[in-house]
């Protein structure tokens, strides 16, 4: 026990003085986006169980659009960062459907979100996670059965000058955006730069 106090006080000594330091920046790039669950369904009429009268297909593609952000990384040690962002983010998805003679058609839904990113760095590379709270701000073609999205993101960047770099992200969506027979939720890869402004003078 005796061991134990001068080594938390040499700790939380370390982490008094270190330097945290604080960069704004802006991160930008393409989205491309579906929905969870592609449905195939059978209808019968009522008493007639052995010829199917009907099929609907709903069949869930992607589709390319484009993300734009505001981040603040926070640097607390060389190989940790925590980075609050704020994203507009246009996802949605392509749907073939046989119903109703629909065909393809691209629904979007646009949010605006917030991401507490975790970004653990190996020299120029960086490892990131932490969870997304997204609100819908544009809609087409659809009437989301949510207006927020509650989910994760993961990825990785490579920081090829000290202020600009590049990353590429999977964020995942747990709340439904659709549901019909099955819930259906985003799921949005994202390819993108970013850069970091220099706060010294």
């Amino acid at each position: 026990m005796k061991k134990i106090f001068p080594f938390l006080f040499v700790l939380i000594s370390g982490l008094s003085f270190a330097q945290v330091t604080f960069t704004p920046g802006i991160r930008a790039g393409a989205n491309f986006s579906h929905f969870t669950n592609d449905e195939n369904q059978t209808f019968f009429y009522p008493g007639d169980v052995y010829y199917p009268q009907s099929q609907m297909n709903l069949n869930f593609k992607t589709r390319t659009d484009f993300y734009l952000g505001f981040l603040g990384n926070i640097r607390f040690a060389k190989f940790y960062a925590l980075q609050p962002e704020i994203n507009y983010s246009r996802q949605g998805t392509k749907v073939e459907s046989n119903v109703n003679n629909m065909g393809e058609q691209n629904i979007t839904v646009s949010y605006l979100g917030i991401q507490l990113v975790n970004k653990f760095y190996f020299n120029k590379f960086n490892v990131h996670a932490g969870p997304t709270l997204d609100f819908v701000v544009e809609k087409k073609n659809i009437n989301p059965d949510n207006e927020i999205d509650l989910g994760i993101t993961a990825g990785v960047g490579y920081d090829i000058t000290k202020n600009f770099g590049i990353e590429a992200r999977v964020k995942k969506g747990f709340i439904p955006v659709y549901s019909f027979y099955e819930d259906h939720s985003n799921v949005t890869f994202q390819a993108g730069i970013y850069y970091t402004f220099n706060m010294k003078k």
